[in-house]
């Protein structure tokens, strides 16, 4: 009897009415998995289930559009001149410092004219001594002259006997010499002439002269410094005519060139003052091209107003030319225009074989990406609406863009029409 309660105490065996405590032990482990079957089967029955997409869009509307072409260029003085010397020698004075308002004809610097002075009075020396000579010559001639009509009259005198034809013939060779002798004189006159005013002008170029009226820039002498104009004549200085009237000389890209024309209004930006922004009037817009790292600029300069005297030569300044210019047109966000809708491809699509099919491995997903609808075709333009839950094309007509927005010009789009931008969310329901 003892051994018999053994045994049912070890197979946990209750009295003999029945009842197991084994099983009631373990009933909610049954319960459990009963729940985790019923789950698996709930997500196998959703598998290839559509999964609804959902679509960013945006209202068109109606606003002002301005198209703007970006350069970089230079700014530089309306009249800038680079003065120099054609004279060397040494640098006796220096009159004009960096930023100092010259006026026309005021000196600038001075070379040391010793050598210059030397030179030019001994050319004027000999000027004097052949006009001299003429003086001479022409006292001659008129010696030969009348020497020459004495011996006329004898021989008309006499019917021709005195004086001898050799007499005679002596008489006017010393008259042509004579005359040869006066105009050889009158050339050295002229010679030494010129040459008397080419060291009257080389002394005068000693003395640097302003040309215009203006500011100076730059300055490369010093008094002592030795200056050589054998083959170029050296700069001394650099001035600036007026700096309240200003240039700003622009790279615009070959892109963009043909948007670009005279008259067009401008802004822009320096480094020196990165709160303010400058106007500007694009006078020229150059033909000749310039080719810097394989890209193909064109040369535009624009009108400044540097009345304030803010901007000074040299600085690099970031230019927005206003090419066009647009009011209460119709806009929507280039991210319309961008947006095309995918197009799933058979190998994409999701087949629902039921349990057995979903639980039996399957061969791996095509990576094929989606293929999309053009929808661009020069000027025209599909974008997409929704209706009805579905996307819906609209053919339209592109106008003028700034980069983030375009101008419809045409099509069946007005103010307020919802357009889709791109695809927001994925999810299943």
């Amino acid at each position: 009897m003892q051994t018999q309660k053994d045994i049912t105490k070890v197979l946990e065996i209750e009295n003999p009415n029945g009842k197991s405590r084994w099983l009631k032990k373990r009933w909610p482990w049954w319960l459990l998995a009963a729940i985790i079957l019923l789950l698996i089967l709930f997500a196998v029955l959703r598998i290839g289930q559509p999964v609804p997409v959902r679509y960013q869009t945006e209202k068109a509307r109606r606003g002002d559009l301005v198209v703007t072409v970006s350069a970089t260029g230079t700014l530089s003085p309306v009249n800038e001149v680079e003065v120099g010397i054609e004279v060397s020698g040494t640098i006796d004075k220096v009159f004009a410092d960096y930023n100092d308002q010259v006026k026309v004809g005021q000196v600038l610097a001075k070379l040391d004219t010793r050598r210059l002075e030397a030179q030019t009075q001994q050319s004027q020396s000999a000027l004097e001594v052949t006009k001299a000579k003429v003086l001479q010559a022409e006292a001659t001639l008129q010696e030969a002259q009348l020497k020459l009509g004495r011996y006329d009259q004898t021989r008309q005198l006499s019917g021709g006997k005195v004086p001898s034809s050799t007499e005679m013939d002596t008489a006017r060779a010393n008259f042509a010499r004579a005359k040869a002798d006066l105009a050889s004189a009158k050339a050295s006159v002229l010679q030494t002439g010129n040459t008397y005013k080419d060291n009257q002008i080389q002394l005068n170029k000693a003395v640097v002269h302003s040309p215009i009226n203006g500011v100076v820039l730059d300055r490369s002498i010093e008094p002592g410094q030795t200056v050589a104009s054998s083959f170029e004549s050296p700069v001394l200085f650099k001035l600036a005519e007026d700096l309240t009237k200003m240039e700003l000389q622009v790279d615009v890209d070959e892109a963009d060139v043909g948007l670009v024309r005279e008259g067009q209004e401008a802004t822009f930006t320096v480094d020196a003052y990165p709160d303010r922004t400058f106007p500007a009037l694009i006078t020229q817009v150059r033909y000749g091209s310039e080719t810097v790292d394989g890209v193909v600029t064109y040369k535009t300069v624009l009108a400044v107003d540097n009345t304030s005297l803010s901007l000074r030569p040299g600085m690099t300044a970031t230019a927005t030319i206003i090419v066009n210019k647009k009011s209460n047109v119709l806009l929507v966000s280039n991210a319309v225009l961008r947006f095309s809708p995918p197009q799933v491809t058979s190998a994409e699509k999701k087949s629902t074989g039921g349990l057995l099919s979903a639980m039996l491995p399957r061969p791996p997903a095509s990576t094929s990406k989606p293929e999309t609808v053009p929808n661009t075709t020069g000027n025209q333009q599909q974008v997409w609406t929704i209706s009805q839950g579905n996307l819906k094309p609209v053919p339209i007509t592109k106008g003028a863009t700034d980069g983030a927005f375009s101008e419809i010009a045409g099509g069946a789009v007005d103010a307020g029409t919802e357009l889709v931008t791109g695809i927001l969310e994925t999810s299943n329901q």
